[in-house]
């Protein structure tokens, strides 16, 4: 077991990435019918033909971020073991029914609702395939919506409930939630165990990881409607450090420092497979533009910058605005 006193504490999920394929689709569904907010509009660092779209609430605050790359050629991908599959939106429990009809009226196809740990939730895909859940929780309920966007603020998503990961065992990657970032098992129901972070209150958003076993299924596939990877939180880089020093611990290196612009980032395969990364919350989006208007204008890091309009001409309009 590991020591719990010399564990790290990670204040939850920092931000989830996934593929997608059209990045015009993909924000339409995100920001018209989920109602989420597009903080930034950048490209994929490593590719600059490609968009980096961004999405979360009023400023991009830990915990809501949901960032995606979008390939408009890329074929589907598989969810299985050793992927991040179905990611948990909270929302209000008074609000289940209002998302059951804006869910209707959008002909978003939707699962009868389930419980699971006492809260209900309705599981249903976006136009790639990915695999999101809304959970009507009342730990959310004091924390306000975004008022900005189509969804009334009162009903509209406020983060993320948590992520649930595929494992053949649940065991391995559990060592690296509780030893690398603090996490303790707090339930088990069925084939799911459920993690929370110690260091994040009950109404905190992110708070949570759940480990679905299901050992015999086929091997998960990367590309659109899959989850790229997931990054838990680190307050500075003294607490990214820390936690990269626990990995090494258990015989797990993490990547040199990356600079993302909006936040410092390394990254680690956990033992399930299932790519990892440790976000710092510094700079945050707000470094390049006002919050006022995130989102709006395609932002370059200072080594693209010269590139800006051979950038821009490859890649397809794709509007902040919402679309009626």
């Amino acid at each position: 077991m590991p020591n719990s006193l010399a564990a790290p504490q990670s204040a939850g999920l920092h931000h989830i990435t996934a593929i997608a394929g059209d990045p015009v689709a993909n924000a339409r569904f995100y920001r018209d019918a989920l109602g989420l907010r597009m903080v930034k509009k950048t490209v994929n660092f490593d590719d600059p033909t490609t968009y980096h779209l961004y999405y979360g609430d009023e400023t991009g605050t830990p915990g809501t971020i949901l960032t995606f790359f979008p390939w408009p050629n890329a074929q589907r991908g598989r969810p299985g073991p050793g992927q991040a599959v179905e990611i948990g939106f909270a929302i209000p429990r008074a609000s289940l029914g209002f998302w059951i009809d804006r869910l209707q009226a959008l002909n978003i196809a939707s699962e009868a609702p389930v419980k699971r740990f006492g809260e209900t939730v309705i599981g249903f895909k976006d136009p790639d395939g990915l695999h999101l859940e809304l959970v009507a929780t009342e730990t959310v309920e004091a924390i306000p919506g975004w008022a900005g966007g189509p969804v009334p603020a009162e009903h509209a998503i406020r983060g993320f409930s948590g992520q649930t990961l595929w494992a053949a065992k649940a065991e391995p990657t559990a060592q690296v939630l509780e030893t690398v970032f603090g996490y303790r098992k707090t339930a088990e129901e069925g084939a799911f165990q459920r993690y929370e972070a110690p260091g994040v209150s009950a109404g905190g958003l992110g708070r949570r990881i759940d480990i679905r076993v299901v050992g015999g299924f086929p091997r998960g596939s990367s590309g659109a409607g899959t989850i790229h990877h997931i990054a838990f939180r680190a307050i500075d880089d003294g607490a990214q450090a820390n936690m990269a020093r626990a990995l090494a611990g258990l015989g797990h290196q993490a990547t040199q420092q990356l600079d993302r612009n909006y936040f410092r980032s390394v990254y680690f395969r956990e033992p399930g497979h299932v790519l990892f990364e440790i976000a710092t919350d510094a700079p945050g989006f707000g470094v390049d533009e006002p919050v006022a208007t995130l989102g709006q204008k395609l932002q370059l890091p200072p080594w693209l910058e010269p590139h800006r309009k051979a950038i821009e001409a490859a890649l397809p309009p794709v509007s902040s605005e919402v679309v009626a």
